[in-house]
């Protein structure tokens, strides 16, 4: 096969399709907004049904309108909001789940609030164990299913002060792996996807507080304490991460499963 011959068929090859996600339904937890949003939009760009699960029933609202999707308004820390019925309903007919939805707290560990500690456990590590729970019946009684957990560089490294957040990260990281364990033989992956540093609100909103602990001007946290590690200095789109995830969720990746993907400017080659 020539070059000629072979670059048209490569480029071919390479672009998804357009609706390579027709017919699938997915749920996005922190859907309204940051890389969830992002999620939102490149997954309905694909021809999925995406619920957008938030607990800003505003911000869900619109992000589902948008993109002709659903919303589910819900508060993941509240108990009564995902009980075993509550779930079901809500994950009725989803082939692929994202969980994707965090918050952060940061302080040396003998300040840290045992109330912050479990509040991040709980929304990070066991909401989305109890989510995969749910979900996995039905997706193995199809023989489809993709559990796509956006984890973190954090789930593959450790940084001070934020104790709470790398032991969920490192968490999820080792159930994404049962997962795609156990679901392998049904047709489900489990993966994790590994940013760095984010474009988002979360990330914005740190800079105040790694300036306290850290004792530097907020100015000199982006490259003294945020990107000092990565390669490549600037921080993660929302929309470089929602393209990972969107491929992950396709038939394209159907082999690929029980892995973490850093996209972390590389920051993780160290």
């Amino acid at each position: 096969m020539t070059n000629q011959e072979s670059g048209p068929m490569t480029r071919q090859a390479l672009q998804p399709a357009l609706q390579s996600l027709s017919g699938r339904r997915a749920l996005v937890t922190g859907g309204a907004s940051g890389i969830g949003l992002a999620v939102v939009r490149a997954l309905a760009a694909r021809g999925a049904h995406v619920v957008v699960a938030d607990r800003d029933s505003a911000g869900a609202e619109a992000a589902a309108a948008e993109v002709g999707g659903s919303s589910w308004v819900v508060d993941l820390l509240d108990p009564v909001a995902i009980t075993d019925e509550r779930l079901a309903e809500a994950l009725d007919g989803v082939d692929i789940l994202v969980n994707n939805a965090g918050i952060q707290h940061i302080s040396p560990i003998q300040d840290f609030d045992p109330a912050a500690f479990r509040r991040i456990m709980t929304l990070m590590l066991e909401v989305p164990f109890l989510l995969i729970r749910a979900a996995l019946p039905q997706m193995y009684a199809q023989g489809f299913g993709r559990i796509i957990n956006v984890s973190s560089v954090h789930g593959l490294r450790a940084s001070p002060f934020k104790s709470a957040y790398v032991t969920a990260k490192h968490g999820l990281e080792g159930l994404s792996k049962v997962t795609a364990l156990e679901g392998g033989e049904h047709g489900v992956t489990s993966n994790c996807v590994n940013p760095g540093y984010v474009r988002t609100p979360l990330v914005e909103k740190q800079l105040a507080d790694q300036a306290r602990v850290h004792s530097i001007p907020e100015s000199e946290v982006l490259a003294r304490i945020m990107l000092t590690e990565s390669a490549i200095k600037r921080l993660v789109e929302p929309q470089e991460v929602a393209s990972l995830v969107a491929w992950l969720a396709g038939d394209e990746a159907s082999m690929v499963t029980g892995a973490s993907h850093a996209m972390d400017g590389g920051w993780s080659a160290r």
